[in-house]
């Protein structure tokens, strides 16, 4: 599956993107926002995940930025099922914070998701990164009033979390038309 929103183009990874994934990722402030990626990031770590089956209904995606040099890898965004729900992840390269990526990409996966017929999907941060509670806000994503205890790899500790949900309305009224993000009910 390959997705384009405005500035960027979403695909599977490739195996020969290990070295890329491991440079981008690797780096410690990365991986601290991030629950299920180990520190530090091993060549083996990112073999295994460019190589990883992804289960139909919960694809993920490497994050391209297209240039005149190609497409770079700039991040990654997909989905996982968890005991909360199926879960929405995403990170992008430290070079590349602050240019709205991370809402472009994972706006674009979360209307895949709707018309794959997900009702409802979740999303945490951990408290001390602000910044992606700022992403869910941008994508309509609502607050569930809870705060989790989510183990970090990267960290190797239990974090405390804020707990998120968008709830689509049904599967075929996927998007409200101007900016492609996909119609929300109340929870």
């Amino acid at each position: 599956m390959f997705i384009r929103s405005e500035r960027l183009f979403l695909r599977p990874g490739w195996p020969e993107d290990w070295e890329d994934l491991q440079r981008l990722i690797g780096d410690e402030q990365v991986v601290r926002n991030l629950a299920s990626v180990p520190w530090p990031y091993t060549g083996a770590h990112a073999r295994s995940f460019v190589n990883l089956q992804r289960e139909r209904l919960c694809p993920g995606f490497m994050i391209t930025l297209p240039g005149a040099a190609g497409a770079r890898l700039i991040g990654g965004v997909g989905f996982q099922k968890t005991d909360a729900g199926v879960a929405l992840g995403y990170w992008i390269a430290r070079d590349h914070w602050g240019r709205g990526y991370a809402s472009e990409a994972a706006r674009a996966a979360l209307s895949l998701a709707c018309t794959l017929g997900h009702e409802r999907i979740v999303a945490t941060h951990f408290l001390d990164n602000p910044a992606s509670g700022r992403v869910l806000d941008k994508l309509g994503f609502r607050r569930t009033g809870r705060i989790v205890e989510r183990f970090s790899e990267g960290r190797g500790m239990v974090y405390p979390a804020r707990e998120y949900e968008l709830v689509f309305d049904s599967p075929g009224g996927c998007a409200d038309g101007d900016d492609d993000v996909p119609h929300r009910r109340a929870a």
